[in-house]
């Protein structure tokens, strides 16, 4: 379909057009012109800048859909939607599923079910058969089959000499594995952050030495193979610390962090709000501001939406019972904003280095290149409501709330939507 925005401020560090305001021309999904000045062509559809902002396409590295076998929870359709909605063109789907995404099989259904979409879904599988940690899945034949990382989700593997042989294993043919943080023993089954708050709500606390103690075993695993690991979803000053020494030293270390724990806080949780208990906890604003740092000083490399949708039954509970996570993709944009990052940093963690971590190719503006990009409006308020969330799912506790920061337009594989 052919576009021509008007007008908008591009902004893409890989671009010679960064932060100049241009007008640019799509054509059978290639922009084919970009200038001061270009003229409307008959049937072309024209779309005003109005100080909006043009981004290489969003892409996600840690995302739940259900689909295959928990589709109630969130399907291809209704994911990709949502991905739509908060401005990706492109997730990383991680291998919960029933069943585990843990053969060639599940990695080729998830890909044809999501063929001829807007949204360019990657398959992650599974690290062990069934999620157990005990035994390794069939990581080479799902590399083969179009698997981009290999995760356990938000289940840490407890067993040091696995995760090695994993480690090692991988090597041999370039898998990269996504770890998540968490010592179990330490964190035993915690709901929230440890420290003086949880004493007040008389719950058992998570310390953030669980988050770090892991990370640590992680780096001298990564270390001793000389072999690359991804840390998923970190969420407190110290792990940030430990990973920015890492990278200091030269080990393979990347890291990700959820927007949400950029600008949530555990005081949020004092009312049992189950829509803001997720996986890591909430933390501190000290962590927050650590956090925010590290995505400033390189340390943290991407940010994921860490989408987790469920049914009303697992989150509309006593809050001891309810189950960890949020649906987020339509919010992590507004998040980012709330938090004060501008959109160089935005383009750069949200869009850039996620693909750069799974070795896929760059979105980029740029005359010839494949039209992948979002185009938002930093300023525009919204109602996050029932009447405009895409997802099957309503766990969010930001529904109904008014929020900053609003996607107008994507474009990708010749499609575009605009909201």
């Amino acid at each position: 379909m052919n576009l021509l925005v008007k007008g908008i401020t591009i902004v893409d560090l890989n671009s010679k057009f960064n932060q100049q305001i241009c007008d640019v021309r799509v054509e059978n999904g290639k922009i084919t012109s970009i200038d001061k000045k270009l003229t409307a062509q008959n049937g072309e559809e024209v779309f005003e800048g109005n100080g909006a902002i043009l981004s290489p396409g969003f892409f996600d590295l840690n995302c739940t859909i259900g689909d295959p076998g928990l589709e109630t929870k969130e399907d291809i359709q209704t994911g990709t939607a949502a991905a739509k909605a908060g401005g990706f063109t492109g997730i990383a789907v991680l291998p919960t599923t029933r069943p585990v995404v843990q053969s060639k099989g599940e990695v080729a259904y998830i890909l044809n079910r999501a063929k001829n979409n807007l949204v360019d879904v990657h398959p992650i599988g599974a690290i062990s058969n069934n999620l157990e940690g005990k035994e390794l899945a069939e990581l080479f034949d799902m590399k083969n089959a179009g698997a981009v990382a290999f995760s356990e989700g938000s289940k840490a593997i407890s067993d040091d000499g696995f995760v090695s042989r994993a480690l090692q294993y991988c090597l041999g043919f370039g898998g990269l594995l996504m770890l998540y943080p968490e010592n179990k023993a330490i964190a035993g089954k915690a709901q929230v952050n440890e420290s003086a708050n949880s004493v007040l709500l008389g719950m058992k606390g998570a310390p953030a030495l669980a988050e770090e103690m892991q990370i640590s075993r992680d780096i001298f695993l990564a270390t001793y193979h000389q072999a690359p690991v991804h840390i998923s979803n970190i969420s407190t000053a110290g792990a940030v610390a430990l990973i920015k020494k890492a990278k200091k030293d030269g080990v393979k270390i990347t890291c990700d962090v959820a927007a949400h724990q950029l600008v949530f806080t555990e005081e949020l949780q004092n009312d049992f709000n189950s829509n803001y208990k997720v996986k890591p906890p909430l933390r501190s604003k000290a962590d927050n501001k650590a956090l925010i740092a590290g995505l400033k000083d390189g340390t943290i490399d991407a940010i994921s939406s860490q989408h987790r949708p469920h049914e009303i039954e697992f989150k509309d509970v006593e809050f001891e019972i309810a189950s960890y996570g949020i649906i987020a993709l339509q919010t992590v944009l507004p998040l980012l904003i709330q938090a004060g990052l501008d959109a160089s940093l935005i383009a750069e963690k949200l869009a850039h280095s996620p693909r750069r971590i799974l070795n896929l190719p760059l979105a980029t503006i740029a005359q010839g290149a494949d039209a992948n990009f979002t185009i938002y409006n930093p300023t525009e308020e919204w109602i996050y409501d029932a009447s405009n969330n895409a997802s099957k799912s309503s766990n969010s506790p930001l529904l109904g709330k008014k929020l900053k920061g609003k996607v107008n337009l994507v474009y990708n594989n010749s499609q575009f939507q605009k909201y």
